[in-house]
This record gives structure tokens, sequence and C-alpha cells, in this order.
């Protein structure tokens, strides 16, 4: 009940004041902010404002907390992509002010609380939900952020085994080591890649694991920055991993302390894999043991490549198709088995007990296969559908992934802008979208007819989900890889179901059968239905066309790409169409995205040039044969060029001696002269000033002297150790750099960039 009535306050023609003449006084003006926060005035354009959102939230019928776990993303995003700690401050006290002012516009108690109720929640959970993801991401990089090691060094290291993973198919481990700085005594988390050759003969000690203590030298290296602008960020992942350094081994590895006897479960897993692999032989044995125990080091990088490039790569990685087979099919033989028991099936309620047993196997197999973020936060959705089926809700619903993507993103925050989380919560939505959307359901539903139709309309079903699930897909593949297999959808349609319905069974089968010595027939069943998904990929991959390669789209891009998909995943009804509109405008800046002209990778020695032949064709120009693929791939998919770099120096046009390379390029309407160094021979200072002198761009490893002026732009070693590297775009003038988008965080130093010569000592 309301103690006072509501009463006109001038602008009511019909009122006291206005009959007697009277003019109403400066406080009885509606105003804007008083129109808005009352719901008066209904000719201002803020109040028309306000009651379409407010009724387009009251009709809408959504559920809130996929929203809500939208904007705390999005806090976390707006961290990683603002530039330092006031910026930081600013966003949160943003959201807080944003929070206080709905309140103080829309006050409890008041008119608004029953005219903007939807609107003053949203507002008001939306700023304080932004802030808090802001602070969130902010307090894990202080927490677990570790800094970088200031120059490479070859040392001394004597330290604890924390980690190891093996990598046959690259001839060595990898160890991750507790150690202590020499000098300062700071303790360091450092990872070194030690060769298999190192331990000679008789292979890798089992003495040599999680808990032993070791003794090695060591060539370490701060982590990595982007090679390239829009390349991978080693240095930011290491940081929220903890590495300050990694490294190589030199020499050989002493074992001053046995790992502990105890199996625990790093030890478990590698058994299982080897068993796996002495069980089915080749490559598809190394696909088994990627499914059965998570280790993907033996995969060959051929075999690699052709999942990669057939679409397929998500099989390898232990995620939800994975977890959520064994869970479904423990679920299922649990229940049929208690079903045989009468006694029991008459009272206890055997769903719950089968979900009980299906969570206690999901979260065994997500522990044996490495616990990683995404086999966890797949855990994680998976324990979520099992709760639901036990309360008799809805198992998949967009609230069950909001409350997975919030579990993770509080744990993990810095996910959020990793390919993974965005990738696998894509997925989902996908599904959900359109398996939850009127036609399809219509589709779907149940009809008198005959069986072939009924599985007709199913295999026509899984098809059009997999098209949408690659269309969701694209867009973050190609931000974050630079390359999508267009040919993805068609192969999923049949690895997906091969794999879930076929090889993981019979994997799970062979080990059952192995504990009584009869598993050999399941075997090979298990390399034959991997080498059909191995054929699978290759075929797919080797198809012209198989791949595009793109180079790197703007983040306006990927953002409307990401508004659009979320506003057709999470709104219902028609107003979901509107989601269309910001993918359109995003594949359009897509389809606009300028090639680069000139790549210069952060050490002045990688260089690439894009050029097109006579016919059309376009290559890309390498300053160095680079014997690094990971090198030549960045250069690649970069430039978006799929054919192999050439050498520069065999360029028609290109003239090259052994200190520098010059080259002549047309862009723009204009001549553009490139003088690129070749290495670190020495220069008499007044030629380089003269060559200098008459080139547009100079480009080289080294410091050049004052004397070196070039007309448009020097990138010497001074200049990229602030940069990094740079993508040029000739046509517009314009100069991406690395340090762009680093802002004061504190994985990238200014500086850090020079990785060549280590400096001695221990």
């Amino acid at each position: 009940m309301r103690d006072v009535p509501l009463i006109p306050m001038g602008d009511d023609p019909g009122g006291s004041d206005a009959a007697g003449g009277a003019m109403p006084r400066p406080w009885q003006d509606a105003g804007p902010m008083s129109s808005i926060g009352s719901g008066a005035g209904g000719s201002s354009p803020g109040t028309r404002m306000a009651d379409a959102a407010e009724a387009f939230l009251a009709q809408s019928g959504f559920d809130r907390a996929p929203w809500l776990a939208v904007v705390f993303a999005s806090g976390i995003l707006a961290w990683f992509a603002l530039p330092g700690p006031w910026q930081w401050c600013a966003a949160m006290a943003g959201g807080v002010l944003a929070a206080l002012g709905a309140l103080a516009v829309w006050p409890l108690g008041s008119l608004a609380d029953e005219t903007r109720g939807n609107l003053r929640m949203a507002v008001i959970a939306a700023g304080l939900v932004f802030a808090l993801g802001v602070g969130v991401i902010w307090a894990r990089s202080a927490i677990v952020g570790a800094e970088p090691i200031a120059r490479p060094s070859f040392s001394q290291l004597h330290g604890t085994v924390l980690e190891r993973e093996d990598e046959p198919a690259e001839g060595r481990l990898r160890l991750t080591l507790a150690v202590r700085d020499a000098e300062s005594g700071t303790a360091r988390k450092v990872r070194v890649n030690v060769p298999l050759d190192a331990f000679g003969p008789e292979g890798v000690p089992t003495t040599l694991g999680e808990g032993a203590t070791v003794r090695l030298r060591a060539r370490l290296m701060p982590p990595a920055p982007p090679m390239l602008p829009g390349a991978y960020d080693f240095a930011r992942a290491a940081w929220f991993k903890g590495l300050a350094a990694t490294g190589s081994a030199v020499g050989p590895v002493e074992i001053i302390k046995s790992a502990p006897d105890a199996g625990s479960l790093a030890k478990i897993q590698r058994a299982l894999a080897a068993h796996v692999r002495f069980r089915v032989e080749g490559s598809a044995g190394t696909i088994a043991a990627a499914f059965a125990s998570g280790d993907r080091g033996s995969i060959s990088e051929t075999d690699q490549i052709a999942m990669r490039d057939a679409g397929l790569t998500h099989l390898l990685s232990i995620s939800g198709l994975h977890v959520s087979a064994v869970i479904a099919a423990a679920y299922v033989v649990v229940l049929r088995l208690l079903a045989l028991w009468p006694a029991l099936a008459l009272r206890v309620r055997l769903p719950i007990v089968a979900a009980a047993s299906a969570a206690v196997a999901g979260i065994g197999y997500t522990l044996l296969t490495g616990a990683e973020v995404p086999t966890v936060r797949s855990c994680v959705a998976a324990l979520l559908v099992l709760g639901a089926l036990m309360l008799g809700r809805e198992a998949l619903s967009l609230r069950m992934v909001a409350v997975a993507a919030g579990v993770v993103l509080l744990l993990w925050p810095e996910s959020a802008i990793g390919p993974s989380f965005q990738m696998s919560f894509a997925a989902v939505l996908a599904i959900i979208a359109v398996s939850t959307s009127a036609p399809v359901r219509a589709f779907l539903a149940p009809r008198d007819e005959p069986w072939a139709a009924r599985m007709g309309r199913r295999v026509v079903m899984l098809f059009v989900t997999g098209v949408v699930i690659e269309l969701a897909l694209m867009p973050v593949v190609l931000f974050h890889f630079h390359r999508a297999g267009l040919y993805g959808a068609v192969a999923n349609v049949v690895a997906i179901p091969l794999v879930t319905f076929v090889s993981m069974p019979l994997i799970a089968l062979a080990l059952a059968l192995d504990t009584v010595g009869a598993g050999a027939p399941a075997w090979w069943l298990v390399e034959r239905s991997l080498a059909l998904l191995l054929g699978i990929a290759h075929f797919t991959a080797a198809q012209a066309g198989a791949v595009r390669l793109m180079p790197q789209i703007s983040g306006w891009a990927i953002a409307l790409f990401a508004l659009g998909g979320l506003w057709l995943a999470l709104w219902r009804g028609r107003v979901r169409l509107a989601g269309l509109v910001p993918v359109v405008l995003a594949s359009g800046l897509v389809a606009l995205t300028p090639i680069p002209d000139l790549l210069v990778a952060g050490d002045g020695r990688q260089v690439g040039i894009t050029m097109s032949a006579p016919d059309g064709t376009r290559h890309l120009l390498s300053l160095h044969n680079s014997r690094s693929t990971y090198t030549r791939d960045n250069m690649m998919e970069l430039a978006g060029v799929a054919g192999e770099p050439l050498v520069l120096a065999n360029w028609p046009g290109a003239r090259c001696s052994s200190a520098f390379c010059v080259m002549t390029i047309r862009r723009g309407g204009r001549d553009w002269v490139i003088l690129l160094a070749r290495g670190r021979e020495q220069v008499e200072e007044r030629a380089l000033a003269a060559a200098c002198g008459r080139a547009d761009i100079v480009v080289s490893e080294r410091f050049l002297p004052r004397a070196c002026q070039p007309r448009w732009l020097k990138a010497d070693r001074r200049y990229l150790e602030e940069s990094g590297g740079l993508s040029i775009n000739l046509e517009d003038q314009t100069i991406t750099r690395v340090a762009d988008s680093q802002g004061t965080h504190g994985w990238w130093k200014a500086g850090q960039n020079d990785r060549k010569r280590p400096s001695g000592g221990g």
C-alpha cells in the first residue's frame, strides 16, 4: 500500500495549477532524469528508450544467468584489452557507478519500482558483475603471475620435478622444475626441454618423475612474446602458469633423488599410454593413447596437421566429447546392470545411483587424463547435467552452460581469452540454440512414419548441427589460428559418431578385457576404427581448398561476431534474428581485412614480403630460409599465403649481398624501397648512411647508427625491442605493433625481445 497518493506535478492539463493558469515551479517540471526515472513525460526520447527497454526485458522471457556469465567474461576481457591499472580501476568504477546510478534514478519503493524494475535490475547486475570480472582477473594475475627472467642465460639448475611430459614424436622430454635463483635465491618455476638422446640407449629412467630432484645445465630464455601481431602469446600463457623461463638442457640430466615409489596419477597416466601404444601400433596407437590417457606427445606432426586441416583437432583434446562419452557410458552400464536386480530396483531410485556412479567415472577420467582446464570445464558441465537429471530438471539448458562457465571463469579467469574456452562454449551454445529452436523441434517431433524416414531426419539434423557448429567456431578459429578447415562439418558428421560410439567404447572394452588377457580382438577393432578416423582426416585435408588462411582479423570483427552469435543463441523468438545484423557486419569486415605487405618478427631476423606473381598467384618472400616450422607457419598464416615461402634472394627484382637485400615494391600508387639486413656483418658507416637515405624502410636485427635515416621507417634492434613484431600495410601507411595490444601487463617487458645471445655465467 502507498501512504501518499500520486499527485500530478505540473504537466497534467486538467490539474488545479493548469486550470488557474499558474506557472509550474522548476522542481515540478519533469526534466530528462525524472522522465527516465518515473516514466512521466512520454514525449521525452529518454522515456521512450527506457520504456522500450523495460518492455523488451519484460516480454522476452529469457534466462538471466547466461547474460550474467557473458557480462562477467566481458569484464575479464576488458582487463586484457585495457592497457594499465588506472584504466582497470576506471572500468571497475564505471561498473559500480552504473549500478549505483540505476539505484539512484530508479529507487526502491518509488514509481520506478513498478515501471523500471527489470531495467534497474539489469543495469545493477550487469554493472556489478562487470566490475567483478575485472577484479577477479586482476587478482588472479597478481597472485599467480611469475616475473620472467631479465635476459637469456646459461644456468646450472638444481630443483624438484613438478611435471614430466613425454613427447617422443618430438624426440624430447619436457620437465617443469621448481628451482631457486643462484644469485638472489628467488624461487622460480622453469620449463626445460631435454632431448631423449641425453639419456643414452637405456632411455628415460623410471626414477625421473614428479617429486624427483635433478641437476642439469640449461639455456634459459624469458617466455617469448608474440612473434608478430596476432600470433600466439606464449609470454601471457606462461605468466598465468607461473613460468619464469623456458629453455633446453645442455648435457646430461643428473638425478639426485629419485621420484617417490608411490604410484601417482601422472605415473599411472604414462603407464596407461605406454600400454595402449604397445597394444596398438603405429599412428592409430598414438591416437588411442590420447583418448585413453590424454597423452598427445606421441602423435606425429603429419597426423596432427591432417587432423587440424580437416577440422578434427578437437577430437585429440580431452574435452566435452570424451568426458560426455565416458559419463554417458558409465550411466547406461550401471543403470542396466542394477536393473537386473529386482529387489534393489524396487527400493532404490536407480537413476540417482547411476548418475552418482557416472559422476565418479567422469571425475576419475578427468584426473587420469591430466585435469587440464578444458577437461575440468567439461567435467563440471557434465556433473551439472547429472545433477539436473537427478533433480528431474532439463539436462541441457542455457542456465547449466552459464553455471559451468561461471565456475570455470572464477577458477581460471584467464581462460576467457583462450581459444579452448571460447570454442567449447560456442559449440555448446550452438547445439542448444539449434535444438531448442521451433523449426527444429517441429522437424524432430514424433510422427507416424517408417523407421527409415525417422533415421533420415536424425541424420539430416546431425549434419545441420555440424554445419551450425562449424559456422559458430569459424570466427574464433580464424581469429586465433588464422586458418579454417572448410570441409570440417562433413568430416565431423562421420568422425564424431565414430569416436563417440565406436572407438572410445572399444578402448574401454579392450582395457577391461586386458585384465583377463583377452583384449586382443578388441584392440584390433580399435586399430581399425582409428585408422578409419585418420583416413578421413588425411583425405579431407588433401582436398583442394580444404584450408582457408586469413590474416589477422580485427578486434571489432570478432567482437561483432561474438555479439551476434550470443544474441542468436540466448534470446528467444523472432528477436534473436536481430543477431544476424552484427554477424553480417563482421563478415564484411573480415572480407575487407587487408593483407599485410611486410611482416617483421620481433628479433628483426625474420622478414616476410607478400608479392603477386604475373599469373596473379600471391607468394610470401622470406629474408631467411628458416628451418623453424613455427616461424614459417606464423608467417604464412598471418600473410594469408598457403604456398611455401620463397627465399627473397631468388626473387626477380631483389638485389642481395652478404650484408643486405634491397627490393622495390609498388603499393598505394608509389614505389617503396626496402632495405633489409641479412646478418651482423659490419658495413662502413658512410656507405650505410647513403643506402639508408635512398630507402623508405630499413629493417635490421642489430642497432643501426643515427646516421642511418630512411625516409619512412627504421626498424632496427632499438625500435623492435620497444615495439615487438610489426605488420605493415603500405597502401594505408599503417603499422601494427605487438606492443599496441600489450599495455603494461606483467608479461610484457619492453626491451625483452633480444633472445639470441645468452649471457654467460652460472
